[in-house]
């Protein structure tokens, strides 16, 4: 039985009692990674030399009797946006391939403190813009459940790490559902925090209004320690929220009596399949049977989401994307005559396709005689989103719906159209729109592919999501099942 298999409170224990050692879970950590990431592909940059280091001084201390936090000595993977001193971070970009930043962004730092040993860095679609881990510059990162498919982005990498038993937890960002959908797809669990609620200070930006730094793991509980380790106000970062971190860990209860639960029929209507509104359903009837109650409601403006939301994060992709020019960091092409040759041939020759197709779409959007037409309108629907969550927040304590409308698709099988592949994050989109928190579970299975339970929160109250997942998660199996590989 793998270490990795255990929960955070376990390897807490195995470490205080000195049953096992940090160095052993670096060890297991590396030894999987070299027998299974050459199918998977999950990491671009491995960190081996400073993580065993960092495990050996560890064992040390702990051999002295001292005593540590929860999250000590746990292996961990960070996304390769996430920026980290001293090891490379190439947001899965060209235009970044050898970009070595002089500092940690504020979530390493926090988990620095907290003392997990970071393994390295992982694959993700370019600038966090893909569904489906395609987009690398790099590479392709595969599903674990089976490797024709993809899984999941822009987070692939973190979701496929989890799930191959590689590291025992990750960091993924969420603009429109990259921790969720990977996390769905990979059959682990994935949480998008409230806007503000982690700093994104050293998070490269894709969408500064969207963007959100969140924990990819196998268990709700172990999502919910880590969670606690990242959150907190942040100087650096001027969006991140002055509010209390509570105890997100003492939340996990399994009490749900009486809770009431909103499923918009927008979530089970058209264009999600069979299995998914099926294993919803299913979903449902076991909430049910722990005591909670649901009703259908509506979220009217739903249908608009996925319009608005790629206007708004292409129009941000735009102005964010513009400091990669060549002059500061990063790539610079070779042999132009001129500045503006330099500024253009970089940019073709840097960004990859999907990225240079979002830069021209939110251009084209804030560009005189459109800006009105196009971005101010979608932020006027973005406010009619966020309108109706909070209606129904007024009566419900959650809404639950599928992550995705199908399991995971074939590598290959969407990459020729872009709107289809768009169409994946349709069910995630409206809560980064809202800035609301939500988590992915996993909740059945669909020809050998997991699928994953949507529960979305109100404002700041992470602790009821974790609750509901939890309560699921305990009163079945589907955590348990791991891939084959």
């Amino acid at each position: 039985m793998s270490l990795f298999q255990h929960g955070v409170p376990e390897l807490h224990k195995l470490l205080h009692r000195k049953e096992i050692k940090a160095s052993e879970l670096v060890n297991e950590s590396f030894e999987r990674i070299g027998q299974v990431d050459g199918q998977i592909k999950a990491f671009l940059t491995l960190d081996e030399e400073n993580a065993r280091s960092k495990a050996k001084e560890i064992d040390e201390r702990i051999a002295s009797g001292k005593d540590h936090g929860n999250l000590f000595g746990l292996p961990i993977g960070i996304k390769d946006n996430i920026v980290t001193e001293n090891l490379r971070t190439t947001s899965g970009s060209r235009i970044l391939e050898n970009f070595n930043p002089i500092y940690d962004s504020t979530v390493v730092q926090k988990l620095k403190k907290a003392e997990t040993i970071t393994i390295g860095k992982l694959n993700m679609d370019e600038f966090a813009m893909g569904s489906s881990n395609e987009n690398s510059a790099f590479q392709v990162t595969r599903n674990p459940w089976n490797t024709d498919y993809v899984p999941g982005g822009s987070s692939g990498g973190s979701a496929a790490s989890v799930a191959a038993g590689e590291v025992l937890f990750s960091l993924g960002s969420d603009t429109g559902g990259s921790i969720r959908q990977p996390a769905a797809y990979c059959g682990v669990v994935g949480l998008k925090p409230t806007y503000g609620r982690v700093s994104r200070f050293g998070l490269v930006a894709f969408a500064s209004s969207l963007d959100q730094i969140g924990p990819v793991t196998r268990t709700v509980e172990d999502n919910a320690y880590l969670l606690e380790a990242i959150s907190g106000i942040d100087h650096m970062d001027s969006t991140s929220a002055n509010v209390d971190v509570p105890s997100f860990s003492s939340s996990l209860t399994g009490d749900i009596r009486g809770l009431k639960i909103a499923v918009p029929k927008e979530y089970l209507g058209e264009g999600v399949g069979e299995e998914a509104r099926n294993s919803i359903l299913a979903a449902l009837k076991v909430l049910e049977g722990l005591g909670a109650k649901w009703e259908e409601v509506s979220l009217p403006h739903s249908k608009y989401a996925l319009s608005a939301y790629y206007l708004l994060s292409s129009s941000e992709a735009s102005a964010n994307l513009s400091r990669f020019d060549g002059v500061r960091y990063g790539y610079r092409t070779d042999g132009a005559q001129n500045l503006l040759e330099m500024y253009k041939q970089t940019r073709s020759e840097g960004f990859g396709d999907e990225v240079k197709r979002r830069i021209m779409l939110g251009t084209f959007s804030l560009s005189s005689g459109y800006y009105d037409a196009y971005y101010k309108k979608a932020q006027k629907v973005r406010t009619l989103i966020k309108k109706d969550f909070e209606n129904v927040f007024e009566k419900y304590d959650v809404i639950v719906g599928p992550t995705t409308p199908t399991p995971a698709f074939k590598i290959g099988e969407k990459t020729d159209d872009p709107l289809t592949m768009y169409a994946n994050d349709i069910l995630t989109i409206p809560v980064n729109l809202a800035g609301v928190p939500a988590i992915s579970v996993p909740c059945g299975f669909a020809g050998g592919l997991p699928l994953g339970l949507q529960i979305i929160g109100k404002h700041f109250d992470e602790s009821t999501v974790y609750r509901v997942a939890h309560a699921f998660e305990q009163a079945g199996d589907f955590y348990k099942k791991l891939p084959q590989l």
